[in-house]
């Protein structure tokens, strides 16, 4: 969560009435986290808030079995511990589907997802943030506390509890990587002062954050939404316009960060990838690489050195650039390394990097605390060559 912004009417002090022009009461609605005792937003509304009804028996899509063709073994994830490389430009998703899970563990979902209109109905994670990386595509998510613009390249942040719908450029195609993150995420801690500003030695500023703009009440005619947890959905109807509301604030809202905008750290020697740690969760530390000068020292091999994270599993989703460890992946790329296999550089890239002052380099990688398992969906688009690789073979 980021600091407290306040927009449009809002009474002298919280729980206190607010009336609108005819003397008409607003409704007063609070989103907190961690019962009463973490973040919290508080906005005002023409109608109450609560006066919605279910339309439907619960949606249940279990993530070992998501909305794609099996693949040729017909199990949801293959046993063991292969080093793995999915090529996420080759999912198939239907047109204005969801995300298309291709990861997962207790903690988190990842998936892609490509847009290609406006979202007809508005949507409600009531289990999980969402953080979103635009691979492609610009757009705008509009949610009930304003409109937030976002374009490639932009991490886009997504409170659980938030109702919102994506409204996608025309013309311009979409690849997102999205992650679902039961535990939440935020600011890693060691970012923060004492009062909660970001520290002067940050890797960012609160100026690098978007926040969404909002306009006061807005009635687009839409007044169902689908509400999800987990592998749960169910629909519900308003009785009235969701987006009614007159003002706002509190800590919990979107937010858009460019990847460009973090500050690398760079070293005599190679520094490990948690130096890159920009976001976390209980389950997760979400990392930002970006082009930088590489090692300094007249000795330093930049390239990354083989090693074996015997307690995570790391996720690369590569963005643009040259990665001096890897052959044969690029622009929307997604590795999978498990935990206690060896990996590293590929043959002759270790060597090759001697010399490397600079790389330009972007992707985001995650390590997770626990397994993750491939769905069906990520088995179709497995590159069938890359565990081979590493063993100079293709």
């Amino acid at each position: 969560m980021l600091e407290r912004v306040s927009q449009g009417e809002l009474p002298a002090k919280h729980h206190l009435a607010l009336r609108g022009p005819a003397g008409q009461l607003r409704y007063e609605w609070c989103l907190t986290r961690q019962g009463f005792e973490g973040p919290f937003t508080i906005s005002y509304h023409e109608h109450r808030p609560q006066a919605l009804e279910a339309a439907g028996d619960p949606v249940y899509t279990p993530l070992g079995s998501p909305p794609a063709a099996p693949s040729e073994s017909g199990a949801s994830q293959r046993p063991g511990f292969a080093r793995r490389h999915y090529r996420t430009l080759e999912l198939s998703c239907e047109a204005n589907a969801g995300v298309t899970p291709l990861l997962y563990n207790a903690d988190l979902v990842l998936g892609c997802r490509k847009p290609t209109r406006d979202d007809p109905s508005y949507q409600l994670n009531a289990g999980a943030d969402e953080l979103w990386f635009v691979l492609s595509g610009k757009g705008t998510l509009r949610s009930l506390l304003g409109d937030l613009e976002y374009q490639a390249g932009d991490y886009v942040c997504i409170p659980k509890g938030i109702l919102h719908r994506l409204l996608p450029a025309p013309g311009e195609p979409h690849h997102l990587l999205c992650l679902e993150l039961h535990e939440g995420m935020g600011i890693p801690r060691a970012f923060r002062n004492a009062v909660g500003q970001l520290r002067m030695d940050a890797p960012y500023c609160h100026r690098d954050f978007r926040r969404p703009c909002f306009e006061g009440p807005r009635d687009e005619g839409i007044r169902d939404v689908w509400v999800k947890s987990g592998e749960l959905r169910q629909r519900f109807l308003y009785a009235h316009n969701p987006l009614d509301v007159v003002g706002w604030d509190g800590s919990v809202y979107p937010w858009a960060f460019p990847i460009r905008s973090f500050q690398p750290r760079v070293s005599s020697v190679h520094l490990p990838p948690t130096w890159h740690g920009t976001f976390e969760s209980p389950g997760a530390l979400i990392c930002s690489f970006v082009p930088r000068p590489l090692d300094f020292h007249p000795d330093a091999i930049p390239c990354p050195y083989p090693h074996s994270n015997v307690d995570i599993d790391e996720v690369l989703f590569y963005v643009e650039g040259d990665f001096s460890s890897r052959l044969g992946v690029s622009h929307g790329s997604l590795t999978h390394h498990p935990r206690g296999v060896p990996h590293g550089p590929h043959p002759g890239r270790y060597e090759q990097s001697l010399g490397v002052k600079h790389t330009e380099e972007v992707a985001v990688m995650l390590d997770c605390r626990l397994r993750l398992l491939a769905t069906r969906a990520a088995l179709e688009i497995e590159d069938p060559g890359y565990e081979a690789s590493f063993r100079g073979k293709s």
